[in-house]
């Protein structure tokens, strides 16, 4: 039976695919395991970064919905319905904790918890032909992955709101408008693109991204003295590195080149 989600190390890159294409990675209880599996033997790999995509047709169509609705109404199975709810938020807690720069790879459709999983990604590079939506509370569902934080932090509040209450389809175009996603691009240029970003991520110092990436998430609800008294500690801790001097070196010489 071919693994429902693939992880796999290139050097300093971690490879995460939904692999569910028959399905349209459509995520019940086992996807949600298996993705938090991959990202926790991702994080023990200690990859510097971490390309997020999916095989078939669509990124994912959000929770399976029919496996959802026998949750629901099946007494026999609650125990596993509130599994199923608390791995969506395990999901975003193994994102945080994870060390390195998470790059997501969006396609096709992209619904609901399927894309709130998301928000905790670093970058979303999408392809030109994505659509994403958010129709829970036309279903009577709510939201998950601490969407109602992470998304009016991403894209402010009125327009987190808008997607939120009418459930309405945008666009790759729109989303790149609206800062939901960081790039665009041609369909057949994505995993290129990926591959080319997350090169360019691995090639800096990796004590300073994994620092950078700590301190970006922790801070937004510092205060601005908490904030400089953290940035002046990893200050101190970057500048004893010897990679920092080789670094530093190699700027000065290729700076006084072009001088």
């Amino acid at each position: 039976m071919e693994n429902i989600v693939l992880y796999e190390k290139e050097g300093d890159i971690g490879k995460i695919t939904l692999n569910k294409s028959e399905k349209r990675n459509a995520i019940d209880l086992d996807t949600l395991k298996e993705i938090i599996n991959a990202f926790n033997e991702s994080a023990e790999n200690n990859d510097i970064c971490i390309i997020y995509s999916a095989n078939g047709k669509d990124f994912t169509v959000g929770a399976d919905l029919k496996y959802g609705y026998d949750l629901l109404t099946n007494k026999n199975r609650m125990v596993e319905a509130v599994e199923f709810l608390k791995a969506f938020q395990d999901l975003t807690r193994v994102m945080i904790s994870h060390s390195g720069i998470i790059v997501a790879g969006l396609h096709g459709w992209v619904i609901g918890g399927g894309f709130e999983q998301l928000l905790y990604c670093d970058l979303r590079i999408a392809a030109n032909n994505t659509r994403i939506m958010l129709p829970e509370l036309g279903v009577g569902l709510f939201f998950s992955n601490a969407s109602t934080k992470l998304l009016p932090r991403i894209i402010g509040e009125g327009r987190a709101k808008q997607l939120m209450y009418l459930g309405s389809e945008i666009d790759a175009e729109e989303a790149l408008k609206i800062g939901l996603v960081n790039q665009v691009c041609k369909l057949e240029g994505l995993r290129r693109i990926l591959k080319r970003t997350a090169n360019t991520i691995v090639q800096k110092d990796h004590l300073a991204l994994k620092w950078a990436k700590k301190l970006i998430n922790e801070n937004q609800d510092a205060s601005i003295e908490s904030v400089l008294a953290k940035e002046l500690r990893v200050m101190i801790l970057t500048g004893q590195s010897d990679d920092l001097k080789r670094r530093l070196e190699k700027f000065v010489k290729d700076k006084n080149k072009r001088l």
